[in-house]
């Protein structure tokens, strides 16, 4: 992880907080007060993970955590006064917060910085897949709708038109993407 945002009112916490980022190696650590702050930041920037000290002068920090963990893929740990663990927890827990009871320990957190660590790595994976998957999708539109049109025009079968844009794929050493998106300049304008 290279960056991590801390919401926390207090000093003392931040200043807590970020020395233990900093011997977590993580880079690039910014620090803010409020939820106000943490929304506006947040629309112009992704961080990694994501640290709320609950509560917060504006809001306790639940809704917070739950907004980021919705609209990005940062990990988020909510620090909460231990009385508050077991309520707030089973509020933010289906979202993927990880919550903490509070007073922690250096040695605690460092632990809980792993996990978030490791379910940050995860879900990048997943994404960078999903984002491979999506583009294998658009390739095999692009190719069927140039198939569709190479039937349409040149009343071959479905098997032929797969075969030629296969050989032209070849031939002109392409992929079969941008053999279809050529066939769709040229027979769509």
């Amino acid at each position: 992880m290279d960056s991590a945002l801390i919401i926390s009112f207090s000093k003392k916490s931040i200043e807590y907080l970020t020395e233990i980022l900093e011997e977590a190696s993580v880079t690039n650590i910014t620090a803010i007060s409020t939820a106000c702050e943490a929304r506006c930041i947040l629309k112009e920037k992704e961080y990694d993970l994501c640290i709320i000290n609950a509560p917060l002068p504006d809001e306790f920090g639940d809704c917070l955590a739950r907004e980021i963990t919705e609209k990005q893929t940062s990990e988020v740990i909510l620090i909460v006064k231990s009385e508050l663990f077991e309520e707030v927890s089973d509020r933010v827990e289906e979202f993927g917060v990880i919550t903490i009871a509070k007073p922690i320990g250096k040695h605690f957190f460092k632990n809980a910085l792993k996990l978030a660590f490791a379910i940050h790595k995860r879900i990048k994976a997943i994404k960078c897949e999903n984002g491979k998957l999506i583009q294998k999708i658009e390739d095999i539109r692009i190719v069927d709708r140039a198939k569709c049109i190479l039937i349409s025009h040149l009343s071959i079968t479905e098997p032929e038109a797969h075969r030629y844009i296969e050989k032209q794929a070849m031939d002109m050493r392409q992929t079969r993407r941008k053999v279809a998106e050529e066939i769709l300049r040229i027979y769509e304008n």
